[in-house]
C-alpha cells in the first residue's frame, strides 16, 4: 500500500495541471526574466557613467581623508612649533603641487582646443602618439594622489616623532618623479616624456633653431620661477641632509632663505626666453625679437636687485636700491603686458578659441562676449604687475601670500596659453606671406630638412 508503484492515467486533469509543458515554459520564462535582471544589473554597474562615478566617488574620499590625517597632524603640533613644521611641509610639497595644477590646467586647455577644432598637435610639431586632454588629466590625477599621499605619509610621522621615515617621504617622492621623466622603457608615455626632456634640452642650450614648442615652454617656465627656485631649495636640503629640520629659519646655513642660489635661480627662466630672442634675430633679422628680448632684460634687475635686500643695511634699500627696483618692476610689468595684448595675442582674432564645432554652454558663456575682453586684458594687467611684486625680498618668508600670487600667475598663464595658440592658429590658417615667412602647412615636406622645417615653422608662427 505504502510502497506500490503509484499509477496515475495519462489525461489526470490534475497532472496536465501541474505537470505539463505549460508550468514548464513558465518556470523558463521566469529563470530567463531573473536571468535578464541579473545581467541587466551587471550591465549598469559596468557602465561609463557609473564607473566614471564610483571613481570620482573614491577620488574624494582619498582626498578627504589624506586632508583629515594631515590637518589633524598638524594640530598635533603645538603651537610653538606648528607654524615651523607647516612651512618645513610647505616647502617640499608646494612646488610639486604648483606644477600639478598646471596640469590640470593645461588638460583644460587642450580640451578646449579639440572642442574648438584647433589642431594643437600641428602647432607644436607633435607626432601621431601625442597626449590627448583625457590622457593628461589622467596623469595630473595620479600626480595629485601620489603628492598628496606622500604629504599626509611625510605630516602623521613628523607629529608622531618619526623623523627618520618622516624625512624619507619627500626624498622618495623626488627621487622617483625623476626616475619616471627618465626612465628608458616603453611606459608611462615615453614619446611624450622624451618629446618634453628633448624640449628642456634646447631650452637649456638655445644654440638650435628656436621652435615654437621652445619658447611657449619658456615662457611657461617663466611663470614658474618661484616654483623652481624651492624646488632647488629642497634638493639643496635633501642632498645636505637638513630634511625634517628647522635649518630653512637659519639665514647662514647652506640652503637658507639668504642663499645666492636663489636669485640665480628666479632669473634663469628670463636668460633663457633672452637668448632664445637672440637666436631668433639671428635666423630671422626680426627687429621685433631685439624689443621682446628687452623684455625679459629688464626682468633680470628686478629680481637681483631685490636679492640685494639681505645683503645692505634698511637705510642703503630704502633711499637708494628700492626706487630703481620699482623703477624697473613697472617697465617690466608694462611691458610685457603691452607685449601680450598687442603681440602674443593680436585682438583682431580674440575669442574665436571658444567657438565650439557642438553647441557648449562653456562656448555660449564666453564667444563673443564683451566681458572676456575686459577680464582677460584687466586681470592680465592686475597679475603682471602682483607677479613683478611677488619678487620682493620682503615677502619670502609670507610663504602663503607667494604661494597664492604664484597660483594666480599660473592661471594667467593658463588664459594666456588660449589666445597665444589661437593667434597661432589663426596665422595657420591665413598665412601672411612675407620675405621671411613661410606657410606652416608645408613643414612635413619630405624634401626640406628637419632644421629647415622648424626655422620655417618657428618664422610663420611669430616666435
Amino acid at each position: 500500500m505504502f510502497g506500490g508503484v503509484l499509477s496515475v492515467p495519462v489525461n489526470n486533469p490534475h497532472l496536465r495541471k501541474s505537470g505539463s509543458r505549460v508550468i514548464i515554459a513558465n518556470l523558463e520564462n521566469d529563470l530567463k526574466s531573473g536571468a535578464s535582471m541579473l545581467l541587466g544589473t551587471f550591465a549598469k554597474l559596468r557602465s561609463p557613467v557609473f564607473l566614471r562615478s564610483l571613481k570620482v566617488a573614491l577620488y574624494i574620499a582619498g582626498l578627504y581623508v589624506c586632508g583629515k590625517i594631515g590637518w589633524e597632524s598638524v594640530m598635533k603640533m603645538g603651537i610653538d612649533t606648528r607654524e615651523l613644521f607647516f612651512y618645513e611641509t610647505f616647502l617640499y610639497y608646494n612646488p610639486l603641487l604648483l606644477i600639478t595644477v598646471m596640469v590640470w590646467l593645461w588638460g583644460v586647455n587642450l580640451w578646449v582646443f579639440s572642442r574648438s577644432g584647433v589642431d594643437y598637435a600641428a602647432i607644436f610639431y607633435l607626432g601621431p602618439d601625442h597626449l590627448s586632454h583625457k590622457e593628461i588629466w589622467k596623469c595630473a590625477r595620479w600626480m595629485t594622489t601620489i603628492i598628496l599621499t606622500s604629504m599626509t605619509a611625510y605630516l602623521y610621522l613628523y607629529s608622531h616623532g618619526d623623523v627618520s621615515l618622516a624625512a624619507f617621504q619627500p626624498v622618495v617622492l623626488y627621487f622617483s618623479a625623476v626616475i619616471i621623466l627618465i626612465i628608458p622603457f616603453n611606459i608611462f608615455y615615453m614619446p611624450s616624456r622624451y618629446y618634453l626632456l628633448w624640449t628642456f634640452w634646447r631650452i637649456l642650450f638655445p644654440v638650435q633653431t628656436v621652435t615654437f614648442s621652445d619658447f611657449f615652454l619658456a615662457d611657461i617656465l617663466t611663470s614658474m620661477s618661484k616654483v623652481l627656485s624651492d624646488l632647488e631649495r629642497s634638493v639643496c636640503r635633501m642632498v645636505h641632509r637638513q630634511v625634517a629640520t628647522i635649518a630653512w629659519f637659519e639665514a647662514d646655513s647652506v640652503c637658507g632663505s639668504h642663499s645666492a642660489a636663489i636669485p640665480l635661480v628666479l632669473v634663469l627662466p628670463y636668460l633663457f626666453r633672452l637668448f632664445q630672442c637672440i637666436r631668433q634675430y639671428k635666423d630671422s633679422k626680426d627687429i621685433a625679437n631685439i624689443w621682446n628680448a628687452g623684455k625679459y632684460l629688464t626682468a633680470v634687475p628686478v629680481i637681483f636687485l631685490s636679492a640685494l635686500k639681505y645683503f645692505i643695511d634698511a637705510d642703503t634699500w630704502t633711499y637708494s636700491i628700492q626706487p630703481a627696483w620699482i623703477l624697473f618692476g613697472l617697465a617690466n610689468t608694462f611691458f610685457s603686458f603691452f607685449w601680450d595684448v598687442l603681440r602674443d595675442w593680436d585682438l583682431s582674432v580674440f575669442t574665436r578659441i571658444f567657438k565650439f564645432t557642438r553647441p557648449n554652454l562653456c562656448s555660449h558663456l564666453l564667444y563673443g562676449r564683451r566681458w572676456v575682453y575686459v577680464w582677460v586684458i584687466g586681470s592680465n594687467l592686475v597679475l603682471r604687475w602682483t607677479w613683478t611684486y611677488k619678487l620682493s625680498a620682503h615677502l619670502r618668508h609670507n610663504y602663503i601670500t607667494v604661494f597664492i600670487i604664484t597660483l594666480l600667475e599660473i592661471y594667467r598663464r593658463f588664459q594666456w596659453a588660449f589666445f597665444r595658440i589661437e593667434n597661432v592658429w589663426h596665422k595657420i590658417n591665413n598665412p601672411k606671406r612675407t620675405s621671411h615667412q613661410s606657410n606652416p602647412i608645408s613643414l612635413p615636406n619630405d624634401n626640406s630638412s628637419d632644421q629647415e622645417k622648424l626655422l620655417a615653422q618657428s618664422h610663420s608662427l611669430g616666435v
